[in-house]
């Protein structure tokens, strides 16, 4: 039976990992700058991470929402304290896409209404209801399209006023566009988005899927611009790979029996990584290590002329090079064995363990200096096992 082909797959095949790095099948180490789209958070394999997994395991690995499980109490503590939402309440679920079907339910359960705000370019999950509000019609199929949705360009305050009214249910927005090419909110058009909602009486949803945890050098994206939205939705770095999401929600919204639900969700192997990831977080003190590094990291790329539009926060970054290094994504994979992401057409997306090392950094910054001077000379294109050249 073959796997259902749907994915553009770099030709690596990883065996090995550990902190920033990926060992192949052949031997070959990467340094990973792209955390399999931001998931890795505290780096590969962390000791920590590894010993509360395993103990965990040895002690009781799954059962269902049914039964009392002290492990979600314990996190949602220590996340509403690290977070600094010690008064929200927290459901656990599987993925960032199922965290964003919940928020968009519970807008809808609260205000009676149906329609939903998104932005341009967004992207929040391929589940029914998550896909309608990504603005990608490609991977939506008819049956996601029965949404009311209104698409409204990002950081545009007038086309926002003119799309909200009282049969908003929420506007959902990323704390910054991941898949759209690392695009950031302004701070004063969040401030204004917030106070919109509030007089119109909609719910708003802050997507912290890729954002979140750490990433930006606040916990989440949007407090940069000191903001406090009804609903705030979570995954990728929250497991460092352990699939879990979850959905922060305002403690003015009371839950009833039976308005949410998930089998896998919140489940004791979940939690322990979860935990893991936070204690980590705190003991390492990653946060504050991902603002710092990633504000020199932007500055030294800022002096690159070769690329443009550099923009981000903390180490979450994204850079287009100029047309003439469009293949600089893959020359940096072969050439020099460093992972990274992108996003159509041509922007390269950098989103690294929040443990990366300054000379870490400094080696990529090195190899991408130097990519930029070989795909420069056509003389020193080389040749890899797919057939293209770099």
């Amino acid at each position: 039976m073959p796997v259902f082909d749907v994915y553009q797959l770099l030709p690596i095949t990883p065996v090995r990992a550990e902190g920033r790095y990926l060992w192949d099948n052949q031997g070959n180490r990467y340094l990973d700058l792209y955390g399999g789209h931001a998931v890795i958070s505290i780096g590969h394999s962390h000791p920590h991470y590894v010993r509360r997994i395993e103990q965990q395991l040895k002690q009781i690995a799954f059962y269902s929402n049914s039964v009392i499980n002290p492990l979600q109490e314990e996190l949602a503590e220590r996340l509403g304290r690290l977070s600094g939402y010690p008064d929200y309440q927290l459901f656990l679920c599987n993925s960032g896409a199922e965290a964003n079907e919940n928020a968009l339910k519970l807008a809808s359960f609260l205000t009676g209404r149906k329609r939903v705000i998104a932005f341009q370019k967004s992207f929040h999950g391929r589940t029914s209801g998550a896909v309608s509000v990504t603005d990608q019609p490609a991977i939506q199929a008819p049956f996601n399209t029965q949404h009311d949705v209104h698409f409204v360009p990002l950081n545009d305050i007038q086309a926002l006023q003119e799309a909200i009214n009282h049969e908003v249910a929420a506007v959902i927005i990323e704390g910054i566009q991941g898949v759209g090419g690392i695009r950031v909110p302004d701070d004063q058009f969040l401030q204004q988005l917030a106070a919109l909602c509030e007089a119109h009486g909609c719910l708003l949803i802050l997507d912290e899927v890729q954002s979140g945890y750490g990433r930006t050098g606040h916990f989440f994206a949007h407090q940069h611009a000191g903001i406090k939205p009804h609903l705030i939705t979570m995954a990728k770095g929250m497991g460092n790979g352990f699939p879990i999401g979850g959905v922060l929600i305002h403690p003015d919204i009371k839950p009833k029996k039976g308005m949410l639900g998930t089998t896998f969700g919140g489940g004791y192997l979940a939690c322990a990584a979860a935990l893991a990831v936070l204690e980590v977080m705190e003991q390492e003190d990653l946060i504050a290590h991902a603002a710092q590094i990633g504000a020199w990291l932007i500055g030294e790329l800022k002096q690159i002329p070769e690329v443009e539009n550099i923009r981000g926060r903390g180490l979450m970054i994204g850079l287009d090079p100029q047309p003439a290094f469009a293949g600089l994504r893959q020359h940096l994979l072969h050439r020099h064995r460093i992972l990274t992401g992108e996003a159509k057409p041509h922007t390269i997306r950098l989103l690294p363990p929040l443990s990366l090392q300054e000379e870490e950094a400094s080696f990529f910054l090195k190899a991408f200096r130097q990519s930029l001077q070989e795909m420069g000379k056509p003389e020193t294109s080389i040749s890899f096992q797919n057939g293209q050249k770099y």
